[in-house]
């Protein structure tokens, strides 16, 4: 018998261990040290009463709260027996395309994050003076890696690096948005011919996702030379260039006419160029939208727009050969928002259609994100050699958050597995369903769906089981 409930990772609890702590005493008794003679009793009442107090203020008067900081959670073995099983899936990707490890500090100065991330930075964590050094949490694993190269003097590597990074943002846990969290990044940093660095990150997003079986998916692509060439030809100064691009990325969040709200009310623009923004921004395509764009009288007359169009053709060419092309949009709504990026960016999102029924409506945005960020390494040289870098970063814990509504399925072991036995034992731990499979089923072709609450009894096709125990698991 199968054993049905509406949790997200399989797993039992463990009994409880022994309790560590301060050893006690035999006889329950402390023993006092009695190489100061007792004083007076008056003396003995005051000093408890200090005691007390002392540890009053220490303490608050009470006890400290039993839970984990905003943002932030502690995971069950269950928990980290599947995020293992994910980690060890993403890095024999990384491992396949020839990417070694490396690690770095959790801790950087606090001038090397800041003014890389655009309006993100006011999401870094920030520590106070540690003995002359202002220190930030690191908010991602990209920028810690240019620092890296510049200060080895590395000009050419493929790495991957897995670690937690902190960001200050509001957390939304059942889209797999925390304050602590897991990135895997892979990155290819030196000189190659154009867009085969760019191909190989996307190809390794396409096998990582194919692999994990999450469902439908998209890896959307845009390219920053191409955004700030429609906001050249849309007349928005250079200087507006980054935080339009921070507006621009909200379309995967908010409709178009909430993003021209902001662009009008907030960032100062005419209504007329908005409108003109619009009419691009809201475009996504194929090799057939590339090409239509190469002809467009304002972009092609535009140098960094037609340099970016024509590597976007070449990007689409080289993921021809790969075979993946099914699964890329070309989209110009597309901007991430932080501030190094340079020439390509992709970001991949999970579809779901109306028949995807889960437990709880899961909307975890996007699950993988990257692009080219080629002047972000001479940031850190102090000659400013520039080191050309394209990489990807995969969304674990969103992923992991996804599979945690997934439905949980267990076999009840039994030595001696009567059925009336686990029903009951479906009863007594409240497990909702109960899918049954006898030598008539077998032969019939269907399941004995139970509801153990109702103890009513339907006989459903095997084909049709999983759509009918998610209808009956939606809240």
């Amino acid at each position: 018998m199968l054993r049905l409930g509406p949790l997200a990772a399989a797993g039992r609890l463990l009994p409880a261990g022994p309790r560590f702590g301060p050893p006690r005493p035999s006889g329950g008794r402390v023993s006092l040290s009695r190489s100061r003679p007792p004083g007076p009793v008056g003396d003995r009442g005051l000093l408890a009463r200090q005691v007390r107090a002392a540890a009053g203020s220490a303490g608050g008067g009470r006890s400290p709260a039993l839970k984990t900081p905003k943002g932030t959670r502690d995971h069950p073995p269950a928990h980290v027996a599947l995020r293992d099983r994910l980690l060890a899936a993403v890095v024999t990707c990384f491992k396949r395309h020839g990417a070694a490890a490396i690690d770095t500090p959790v801790l950087e100065l606090r001038e090397t994050l800041m003014g890389k991330y655009g309006e993100d930075t006011k999401l870094i964590y920030e520590l106070q003076d540690q003995g002359g050094e202002l220190l930030a949490l690191r908010y991602d694993l990209t920028v810690p890696f240019a620092r890296y190269l510049a200060m080895n003097k590395i000009t050419n590597m493929k790495r991957y690096h897995v670690a937690k990074v902190y960001r200050r943002d509001n957390p939304a846990t059942t889209r797999g948005r925390y304050r602590e969290f897991y990135q895997c990044d892979f990155d290819i940093a030196g000189q190659f011919d154009p867009m085969i660095p760019d191909a190989e990150c996307l190809k390794i997003v396409h096998e990582i996702l194919s692999d994990l079986q999450l469902g439908d998916f998209i890896i959307k692509v845009n390219d920053r030379r191409i955004l700030n060439g429609v906001f050249a030809v849309c007349g928005i100064p250079e200087s507006k260039f980054i935080t339009m691009c921070s507006t621009v990325d909200k379309l995967d969040k908010i409709p178009w006419e909430e993003v021209r709200s902001e662009m009008v009310g907030e960032k100062g623009l005419s209504p007329e160029a908005a409108d003109h923004i619009g009419e691009y921004v809201q475009l996504h395509g194929g090799l057939d939208l590339i090409e239509q764009l190469l002809q467009d009288p304002k972009l092609s007359q535009n140098k960094l727009a037609k340099e970016g169009l024509g590597d976007m053709k070449l990007l689409f060419e080289y993921l021809t050969l790969f075979g993946i092309t099914g699964k890329i949009s070309f989209d110009l709504s597309l901007a991430r928002g932080l501030d190094y990026y340079t020439g390509v960016i992709f970001e991949a999102v999970l579809l779901q259609t109306e028949n995807d029924h889960v437990e709880e409506p899961v909307s975890v945005g996007s699950v993988a994100g990257g692009g080219r960020y080629d002047g972000l390494v001479g940031m850190f040289d102090p000659k400013g050699r520039k080191v050309p870098c394209v990489g990807v970063s995969i969304g674990i814990e969103r992923i992991f958050s996804i599979l945690e509504q997934r439905v949980k399925a267990e076999m009840l072991y039994k030595k001696d597995p009567k059925l009336l036995k686990q029903l009951q034992y479906c009863e007594d731990t409240g497990i909702p369903l109960a899918a049954i499979i006898g030598e008539q089923e077998l032969t019939d072709g269907v399941v004995k769906l139970r509801d153990v609450a109702t103890r009513e009894e339907v006989d459903i096709p095997r084909e049709k089981l999983v759509d009918e125990i998610r209808r009956r698991l939606e809240p």
